[in-house]
């Protein structure tokens, strides 16, 4: 019997669990990769963009900056602290979670969930190692000798789905909000390496003044840079000249230049993280058919596009791709249906409530596939209501991460990292007060 099981170890899951278990819950994590992160570490995003200065919810996106700060693996730049290594992060998070005694269940698959009187009472799941730092297990249907994956049964008082795509919630028929218009575009992000920033910057600064888009600084020895560009018309883009030559001459195809921008990565002095190729194609983050499509889509844009760097950019004369994402990168897909449908009117209006979860000024960022389509409408503070974080059908269930109950636009703001920490630690708190302060089911 745990008190928490939480079902996925990404950017919500883990603040979560870490939360928990720090709080003094029996806390337990089910995650179906070999590792944690998620996003943060699969799918290479970084970095953690910077939503205010008013955040709460902040404890252990505190811890996560010190304990990388410490083994060399982030900066601050930009006056943002979220800059980390996402190759080391895998380790940081692992020790962070098992440290504080959360029970880790990786490589793990949820295959039957046990529901009575609107409540999740116990989840059975296959496993191909009986325990993470030698937890034991003690039940009946384990048999130590047995060669194949082991199927574990656990009951708990409390779920948390942060699976993102809600697939715990979908395998209990909950009830998810409406999408009657095309997901955004999905995106699948490289690393390249053996590029001489210290040329390349000197390149980007005499060549785009535009002091918003393109920055450089000089932190403990090292170059830290960032830069962008567009096909969209609304922004003079001083990189454009080069995307359109490269275009001309069949370097780049056309998509290739929908979306570019590049970061530094702390403790990588010679490398640079790409935020692209935006995947254009028309493709649903729900079918695994279609997600393999915008893999191969990705890593046939990625190679033009490191081509591209080559020729174009100083510092790549011997350059490589060094790092192409476990996986591709979902804006949204699912919303669950809470006990608050969360909206843009309270977002712009920066409604108050009772119980915030999330305090951001994060803007609304909506990815599209089009031409000047696209939208990051900036916002005053706004507060989200950890009410939006409960399921409307289910009394022990909630969900932490971009899944929220939420509509399309407020949604394109709160998928960030910086706020599904928030969320994550919000349910933790949420539910440490519920159970010692019990409600009747």
């Amino acid at each position: 019997m745990f008190d928490v099981v939480i079902i996925g170890g990404g950017t919500a899951g883990c603040s979560c669990a870490w939360n928990c278990a720090k709080a003094g819950l029996n806390t337990a994590l089910i995650e179906k990769e070999a590792y944690l992160g998620g996003t943060m570490t699969g799918a290479l995003v970084v970095p953690v963009m910077k939503s205010g200065n008013n955040q709460i919810n902040t404890d252990f996106y505190s811890e996560l900056i010190f304990k990388m700060k410490n083994s060399g693996n982030q900066i601050t730049y930009q006056s943002n602290p979220g800059w980390f290594n996402p190759v080391t992060l895998k380790d940081t998070l692992k020790e962070m979670l098992v440290n504080n005694g959360v029970k880790l269940f990786l490589n793990s698959d949820i295959k039957n969930i046990k529901l009575s009187d609107h409540t999740v009472r116990g989840i059975e799941f296959s496993t191909d190692a009986l325990s993470v730092y030698n937890y034991s297990i003690h039940a009946d249907n384990i048999h130590l000798n047995y060669a194949d994956n082991l199927s574990v049964y656990i009951e708990t008082k409390y779920v948390v789905d942060s699976t993102g795509d809600l697939n715990f919630c979908e395998k209990i028929n909950c009830n998810f909000l409406e999408n009657n218009s095309e997901f955004p575009p999905m995106s699948l992000r490289f690393i390249m390496s053996g590029i001489n920033l210290e040329a390349f910057s000197g390149q980007l600064l005499e060549i785009d003044t535009d002091r918003n888009v393109t920055t450089v600084e000089h932190i403990n020895g090292s170059v830290h840079l960032s830069t962008a560009y567009t096909w969209d018309s609304n922004t003079k883009w001083a990189l454009a000249p080069l995307f359109e030559d490269a275009v001309n001459k069949g370097i780049l195809k056309d998509s290739d230049r929908n979306y570019f921008q590049v970061f530094t990565v702390a403790g990588m002095p010679d490398s640079l993280a790409f935020n692209c190729p935006r995947i254009i194609e028309k493709l649903n983050p729900l079918s695994s058919e279609d997600i393999e499509k915008a893999y191969n889509i990705g890593k046939s844009a990625i190679n033009r596009i490191a081509d591209f760097c080559k020729l174009y950019f100083k510092g790549f004369e011997n350059s490589y791709i060094s790092h192409i994402a476990d996986k591709v990168g979902i804006r949204a897909s699912r919303q669950i249906k809470g006990k608050y449908l969360y909206t843009i009117d309270d977002l712009r209006s920066g409604k108050k409530f009772t119980n915030p979860a999330v305090i951001s000024n994060y803007p609304v960022d909506i990815h599209s596939r089009n031409k000047d389509a696209s939208v990051l409408e900036k916002n005053n503070e706004y507060q989200l209501p950890v009410e939006s974080l409960m399921s409307y059908d289910y009394h022990n269930l909630y969900v932490a991460g971009r899944g929220l109950s939420a509509d399309k636009l407020s949604q394109g703001a709160l998928r960030v990292q910086a706020s599904c920490f928030s969320m994550g630690e919000a349910v933790a708190k949420d539910i440490y007060s519920k159970i010692n302060s019990p409600v009747l089911f």
